[in-house]
């Protein structure tokens, strides 16, 4: 009877290890156990600095492994990647569009082995990557962010559609960030296709190009010069305009979403293909993908919608209406995935001459 009753508890706490191991929302001890042993992480972040720094941080801070960090724009990061042949100089990246990650991920640059358990928390199926290349935590309204007293000065209505920003008036007014490095970029080149059709997209862009006084590296820069007035009509992610509204106090700044339909980013985690520290990278998707992470956002000035259910949405993306639900439903992920690259190229090309000298990339 004694042995009977004994194998019967062995069966049971070995089933409760069996169910703890794999329970929703349950990272596997042995996981955090093997990152450990690991010992270190490299993170390539592609959102704001502050953010990825503090994330760096806090994964440390809980788990004891030295994480070290490079802030890169989500257009350099693959092509760091694809130069080092299979050799990662980084093992995990954070944060930016998910376009570029897209392109990463058909280059074979990205890892899809490992399923996060805390991906059960993400709301929608849009969120995530169908091949599980990478995994979102955080989306983004793309839009047009003025200086208010500019405008007043000059005697000028604020643009309410893609179109308005092609009027004449605005000429020299327009900052938008680079085709060829900001992932903003690429997501505004889709929109455009997507919206207008091929052809009429590629022409749009190249019209409106005439009005763009400059094109900067990162697709935050038009937005860090909205307030000051170097930038009067900035075209990129609304919760970039909030940061300067609300930390850096630049209450000349209007953020408004296109009448006439615009999109969203997802903001991704990923594993490098290659990656040196493989069992650490993973454990950060799980962080990466939890309340730990994502609601450190907003006290870094980051104030993204959220997409995973158990984590607190910034109250200041509510206070200034910028609400998902308003982003155009028809955005085709499948279509940017297969051919941002190619998009991208057809743009630069229409523009020609035009474009000689006025993308940055420093």
């Amino acid at each position: 009877m004694k042995k009977t009753l004994s194998l019967v508890l062995a069966v049971l706490m070995l089933l409760g290890c069996v169910s703890f191991a794999g329970a929703e929302g349950e990272i596997d001890p042995a996981l955090i156990e093997a990152a450990k042993a690991e010992g270190e992480l490299v993170v390539y972040g592609s959102c704001e600095e502050p953010y990825v720094a503090a994330a760096c941080q806090q994964f440390e801070k809980l788990y004891g492994i030295k994480t070290q960090f490079q802030r890169l724009s989500t257009g350099e990061v693959p092509t760091k990647i694809e130069e080092e042949n299979g050799n990662p100089s980084a093992d995990v990246w954070f944060g930016g569009t998910n376009n570029p990650y897209d392109t990463a991920a058909a280059k074979g640059l990205l890892d899809n082995s490992y399923t996060p358990v805390n991906a059960a928390h993400l709301t929608k199926d849009i969120y995530k990557d169908p091949n599980g290349y990478w995994y979102g935590i955080y989306t983004g309204i793309l839009g047009f962010m003025v200086n208010t007293d500019e405008l007043a000065r000059k005697g000028l209505e604020a643009p309410r559609t893609w179109d308005d920003l092609l009027k004449p008036e605005y000429k020299d007014l327009i900052w938008l960030s680079n085709y060829n490095t900001a992932g903003t970029a690429k997501l505004v080149v889709n929109t455009m296709l997507q919206m207008k059709g091929h052809d009429e997209g590629i022409q749009y862009l190249v019209d409106l190009d005439k009005n763009i006084q400059v094109y900067t590296k990162s697709g935050s820069g038009p937005s860090k010069n909205v307030g000051i007035g170097e930038c009067v009509i900035g075209i990129g992610f609304l919760h970039d305009g909030i940061t300067q509204i609300v930390d850096n106090g630049y209450e000349n700044i209007q953020l408004i979403i296109p009448e006439d339909g615009t999109s969203c980013e997802i903001g991704p985690v990923a594993i490098f293909k290659g990656a040196k520290h493989p069992e650490a990278a993973k454990l950060f998707v799980e962080f990466a993908l939890s309340p730990d992470c994502v609601n450190l956002a907003a006290g870094t000035g980051s104030y993204q919608f959220l997409v995973i259910d158990n984590a607190e949405q910034p109250k200041e993306a509510a206070e200034f209406g910028l609400d998902p639900s308003l982003v155009w439903d028809g955005y085709d992920f499948a279509d940017a995935a297969a051919n941002t690259a190619k998009y991208v190229e057809e743009v630069m090309n229409a523009l020609g001459d035009a474009a000689d000298g006025r993308f940055k990339t420093e």
